[in-house]
């Protein structure tokens, strides 16, 4: 069976990747690149959150109540520029206070600004959450289930990825604090010599 991330990518194909980089105002190739560093990363971020049974729990929720997957029926209309509000509020429940710093660590991996980043991951979170709502209703899981889902995909993500990416992975909450935004600033500081 697939993992989360290529069920995801399936759903973006070349009028998605066209739509996202007229969204973002640059070429296809680096939006293309940029989707294919944020997934992980917000896959990572709800990984870790739902690491314990309370943020497990309180992702099911957020999955039952709000994203049963029917969105992603019509992938563009998350992607469009109007959805914007909906995913900046996802992206505030997955990093807190720390947005910028995860739209700054993915800007320096993509070699895109921060605004173009962070609207980037307010596109995806919606998208993101509607495939893990679909997947947790057709495979009947509870919190638990749920959590384990996304922590056995954030080991694969780990194992499979190379490079910058891979590193940034395996390296996420390093500090065990709880929260992987602090240590991906960090670390990818560390990584491009800034």
């Amino acid at each position: 069976m697939s993992g989360i991330l290529d069920g995801l990518m399936k759903h973006l194909d070349q009028n998605t990747v066209t739509r996202v980089s007229n969204e973002l105002g640059t070429d296809k190739s680096t939006a293309s690149t940029a989707v294919a560093a944020a997934l992980p990363l917000l896959l990572a971020a709800l990984a870790r959150n739902a690491s314990t049974p309370e943020g497990a729990s309180s992702l099911a929720g957020a999955l039952e109540r709000d994203h049963d997957g029917s969105a992603l029926n019509n992938v563009g209309a998350l992607l469009d520029g109007s959805q914007q509000g909906a995913g900046q509020a996802i992206l505030g429940h997955i990093f807190g206070g720390n947005q910028p710093v995860a739209a700054q660590s993915l800007g320096t991996v993509t070699g895109l600004d921060s605004n173009k980043t962070s609207q980037l991951l307010a596109m995806l979170a919606p998208l993101v959450l509607s495939y893990l709502g679909k997947a947790k209703r057709d495979k009947n899981l509870d919190a638990g289930g749920l959590g384990s889902m996304l922590g056995e995909e954030r080991a694969k993500i780990q194992s499979q990825s190379g490079g910058a990416m891979g590193s940034l992975m395996s390296m996420l909450d390093r500090d065990k604090d709880g929260s992987v935004v602090d240590d991906i600033g960090g670390m990818v500081g560390k990584m491009f010599g800034s």
